[in-house]
């Protein structure tokens, strides 16, 4: 198993397209925008808060997980499937299985490097204050973080192809980020719209990280969805799931 880890690790580094989307593209976005003066003023609307406090860290991590997630993730295991890859795998002692297991650790893996250079260069550049409250904002990282890439299985066990794989992916995660506030903040957001973020996936993970990052505690039903989420899609993806 640790050798499968370590091979897919070096594919993953070997396409420059992985780590640029997954982890220079959310740093880069993040310390761009907190340049901006109005994200380094207080808002009453925020409970007082900057956006550079809580906001704008917070919707980087989804931005980086979700890539991963939902775009990366599916692209990588139907390709595998199409050239054949977990077909001949499952006529040998090593399990097709471990790639999958291999594939989601990797993921995981990198979504948590990238977290920690977004927490670690925001603040030192930025001034951004890190999590107030650390192991919760871990746990909701992890569980947020599960529900995301169990969404991307299940594109990736019913994708067609290698090319429809990442449309797929792009076209749920743009509505979900919307939903999350990526582009407007959600305490801003008519009341209908924020009820209906809070049953999706996203917006209940981008909640419970600005909450435990500003040191509050999560509201348990954004833990229920992010749960929900994750038994639903890997229940599914293990079910529907092509290995040829």
């Amino acid at each position: 198993m640790n050798k499968m880890l370590l091979i897919e690790a070096k594919l993953f580094l070997r396409d420059p397209g992985g780590p640029i989307f997954s982890i220079m593209l959310p740093l880069v976005l993040l310390l761009a925008l907190g340049q901006i003066p109005s994200y380094q003023e207080k808002v009453p609307e925020l409970g007082g808060e900057r956006v550079i406090d809580t906001q704008l860290p917070a919707m980087m991590v989804i931005l980086a997980v979700v890539t991963m997630a939902l775009t990366v993730l599916p692209a990588t295991l139907v390709t595998y499937r199409e050239s054949g890859v977990l077909r001949r795998m499952s006529t040998t002692p090593v399990n097709p299985v471990r790639l999958l297991v291999a594939q989601i650790v990797n993921n995981l893996a990198v979504a948590i490097v990238g977290t920690l250079l977004l927490v670690g260069l925001g603040y030192l550049v930025l001034g951004a204050v890190p999590p107030r409250s650390p192991l919760a904002f871990a746990g909701v990282f992890v569980l947020g973080t599960a529900s995301l890439l169990g969404l991307g299985l299940l594109i990736a066990a019913v994708a067609p192809n290698a090319k429809v794989a990442p449309g797929i992916g792009s076209l749920l995660m743009f509505p979900l980020m919307f939903m999350a506030g990526m582009w407007i903040p959600r305490d801003l957001m008519p009341e209908l719209v924020r009820r209906i973020g809070d049953f999706l996936p996203m917006a209940p993970f981008a909640d419970a990280l600005r909450d435990t990052w500003a040191g509050h505690a999560p509201q348990p039903l954004h833990l229920v969805v992010m749960a929900v989420t994750v038994l639903v899609t890997v229940g599914l993806a293990a079910r529907v799931f092509r290995w040829e």
